[in-house]
């Protein structure tokens, strides 16, 4: 994936107040498909609403050039499961539950609620709770896979 391509969808979606989460490029040559999966910054959940006005957000950027066939399509959606990638996105979900995948932890992965991100830059590490009250320590630099946990309630 370009990081040309990667930079204008972000720009559309910033001028209109929503965070990329995840970017996917598949389909043909001639008929590409980009799936971008957004996430609203006040934490509330994305709604259908949300999903059009990130789209034509995206399309009039990419209309205006040219990284990508004229007949692409273009899917938007809410994040899902949402990726936790960097120390930042750890922080704004503390007091959120994660599935997390380590070697550190028992059986390699945890559902647990992220009750802190502690450490310096570089160094931060995630502070887990299972609901049995076990705490883990996992440094993020340790971290294989980690995303939002669904839970009914917290």
């Amino acid at each position: 994936m370009s990081d040309e391509l990667e930079r204008v969808v972000i720009e559309g979606l910033d001028a209109v107040g929503y965070d990329l989460v995840e970017l996917r490029r598949g389909g043909t040559r001639t008929r590409p498909l980009l799936e971008v999966r957004i996430d609203r910054r006040d934490g509330e959940k994305v709604t259908v609403e949300d999903c059009a006005t990130a789209s034509r957000a995206i399309e009039a950027r990419l209309d205006a050039g040219e990284l990508i066939a004229d007949r692409y399509v273009l899917q938007v959606s809410s994040p899902g499961d949402r990726p936790l990638r960097t120390p930042a996105e750890w922080r704004r979900f503390v007091g959120r539950w994660v599935t997390v995948q380590a070697a550190s932890l028992p059986g390699g992965r945890v559902e647990a609620k992220l009750t802190d991100v502690a450490g310096e830059a570089g160094g931060e590490m995630a502070v887990l709770e299972t609901e049995k009250g076990a705490v883990h320590r996992v440094p993020l630099a340790e971290v294989k896979e980690a995303r939002l946990a669904f839970r009914w309630k917290n």
